[in-house]
């Protein structure tokens, strides 16, 4: 009897330490694995540590996942945000590894179907693709496309008061640029078939193009919004990331990235004015400043949106637009005078028209 029962205490002594010896191994090799990941990832080894120790205060149960499923790396960037923000913002290494973490998320972000695979015909255009028309001796018009279908396309007549009332499109040689949504920048050469009236519209009857060139992908992922913000313009070559104490001309953030923003003003501005844009985001004022790349002004409102290409950021600025790119910022209610803002927002055509007058 004594002996059957060491014999059971042995067998079981014996499949517990083979048990733990195989658990330690596989976790041994899992974390080989983790860090093999992480090298591919383009990690260096402290980068690697500092994320094991995340993915393990984030519970993750797979922690190589965090190299591949969007949802995990968001959980522990999240972490480390909320571990940032309670250590008063971190210091300059923490920003660094966080600029990283988002560089790695933006990378799987711009590697989604949607995003990576682009059109090959401009039978692919979708109606309400908003459109660039390039007409030699004449200028650049805006239009929109009414209508796709397979043996043409219908785009809304592109307007212009210097244009006579009486002006031709029919025949024209055309040159159409238009920026696809979360893809690339499109150019194709087409000609005017026939003006006509589409869907209640004057519209112009086009050909589809024989060639689409596909001219610039983008670099950063953007969100659309629709924030109040002060507008400054700043001097030809005038750098200014410093926050300002007084207000500026008011506006509004239409879409936002860490490359640039897409600002709502009133009355026209300049291609390559220089300005400055200051908003509150999470309740941090934040400054953009750079240039003005392209404009589409609306005759009927008055207004503009324009496009602004950024200057470098600071990393903190630029982690922190990140981190409301991706959705890791916790939600909050905006503060301080930026508020007043949305009060005032039917007077946005009357204050930013001056943009115009500086842009003369």
């Amino acid at each position: 009897m004594v002996f059957t029962v060491l014999a059971i205490i042995i067998v079981v002594a014996a499949s517990l330490m083979l048990f733990l010896s195989l658990s330690s191994r596989d976790k041994k090799k899992s974390w080989i694995q983790f860090f093999a990941r992480g090298k591919d990832a383009g990690f260096s080894f402290k980068e690697i540590e500092l994320l094991r120790r995340l993915a393990i205060k984030s519970a993750l149960e797979d922690p190589s996942s965090l190299f591949w499923s969007q949802s995990q790396l968001d959980m522990c960037i999240r972490n480390m945000v909320r571990s940032t923000r309670l250590a008063g913002g971190g210091d300059r290494a923490t920003q660094d590894f966080l600029s990283k973490l988002y560089d790695y998320r933006k990378k799987i972000e711009m590697e989604k179907p949607r995003i990576k695979n682009g059109i090959t015909s401009t039978r692919q255009i979708e109606e309400g693709q908003s459109l660039r028309i390039l007409v030699n001796g004449q200028g650049v018009f805006n239009s929109t496309v009414v209508k796709n279908i397979g043996q043409y396309l219908t785009i809304s007549r592109p307007n212009n008061p210097k244009l006579p009332l009486s002006f031709s499109w029919t025949g024209l040689k055309l040159s159409v640029y238009f920026w696809r949504e979360n893809d690339a920048g499109y150019v194709f050469d087409t000609d005017v078939q026939d003006e006509v009236f589409s869907k209640g519209t004057a519209s112009l009857k086009v050909s589809h193009g024989e060639s689409l060139f596909r001219t610039q992908k983008r670099r950063s992922v953007r969100i659309k919004t629709h924030r109040a913000a002060f507008l400054y313009i700043l001097g030809d070559g005038e750098v200014s990331d410093g926050i300002e104490m007084h207000p500026g001309l008011k506006c509004f953030v239409e879409d936002l990235s860490d490359s640039g923003c897409a600002v709502l003003i009133g009355g026209r501005a300049a291609v390559g004015l220089r300005i400055k844009v200051q908003f509150l985001l999470n309740n941090v004022p934040v400054c953009i400043s750079g240039s003005i790349r392209s404009m589409e002004y609306t005759d009927t409102t008055n207004r503009s949106l324009i496009h602004i290409e950024a200057d470098p950021m600071a990393i903190e600025t630029r982690n922190h637009i990140l981190g409301e790119v991706f959705g890791m910022l916790p939600e909050e209610d905006d503060e301080l005078p930026f508020r007043i803002l949305d009060e005032e927002a039917e007077n946005t055509g009357d204050d930013t028209s001056a943009v115009s007058d500086a842009a003369v």
